[in-house]
């Protein structure tokens, strides 16, 4: 597994062994969205401040991970599913791991709906890809959301904390999954999963009130952060990977990171 450990590196940072992942998967489920228009400009802004890596699809690799601005580390996502689809809970896989493996990917993600009807397929999915990744030496993230029928709140913690152990039970290497609401119940989240989990960001906020979740989910044992929207939709997407980056790998508080966005715009 030395190959899958060389690769975690090029996405987390090494002397904090956490990390700041920024997705850009969003093209695939929404389009053209605001900030992703330019994939290149994107990669470049957020690698500018600080993000160990972003994650997209082929695209991402194709059009906006080019040989310039900083280096970061590229997470390929296998499964799609579009905002118009008659169940956009139903996730299927586009890519394969070892076409990853080509396109020079550090790392791949997989979108798993715990709760949804499609669940069965989706562990199918995540099983087979986790032997794969296992075989080839290549890290796997899995992004383990409670989303169903039957659920009514995603940010339950017996929810969360039951999907983020399926995948660590089925090969993950990192979980991405939504914040419990405090760091007393998300600590029950990552203490129940034997691999770093990594929060995600949500619906576009304020800028206090995502800097405030990250900080809650540190506090609550998360190994990082892994948010899309508040990140590249920001007016300043470089100044916030900056400020995110205080809490994530200086332990500084929401307060103090706001300061960085404050004082330069």
């Amino acid at each position: 597994m030395r190959g899958k450990q060389i690769r975690l590196e090029r996405i987390m940072n090494r002397q904090t062994r956490r990390t700041i992942i920024v997705p850009m998967d969003h093209g695939v489920s929404n389009g053209p969205i605001t900030g992703l228009t330019d994939l290149d400009l994107a990669v470049n802004q957020v690698a500018t401040g600080g993000a160990n890596a972003v994650l997209g699809h082929i695209g991402l690799a194709l059009y906006g991970h080019r040989m310039s601005g900083p280096d970061i580390g590229l997470i390929l996502h296998l499964s799609a599913s579009t905002c118009i689809s008659p169940d956009p809970n139903e996730k299927v896989l586009v890519n394969t791991v070892t076409n990853a493996l080509k396109m020079g990917a550090d790392a791949v993600s997989m979108h798993v709906n715990i709760g949804a009807n499609s669940e069965a397929k989706m562990l199918e999915d995540l099983g087979r890809v986790a032997i794969e990744c296992m075989e080839w030496g290549m890290p796997l993230l899995a992004m383990m959301y409670p989303r169903g029928r039957n659920i009514t709140d995603e940010h339950a913690v017996e929810h969360v904390k039951l999907a983020a152990r399926v995948a660590a039970e089925l090969g993950a290497d990192i979980v991405k999954t939504v914040y419990t609401g405090d760091p007393d119940s998300f600590r029950e989240v990552t203490g129940g999963c034997p691999v770093p989990v990594v929060v995600a960001g949500g619906a576009k906020s304020d800028d206090l009130s995502t800097l405030q979740l990250i900080e809650g989910a540190m506090e609550g044992g998360a190994m990082g952060i892994s948010i899309g929207r508040n990140a590249f939709q920001h007016r300043s997407p470089t100044l916030f990977v900056q400020a995110a980056a205080a809490i994530v790998h200086e332990g500084r508080s929401a307060t103090e990171a706001m300061e960085i966005i404050g004082e330069r715009l």
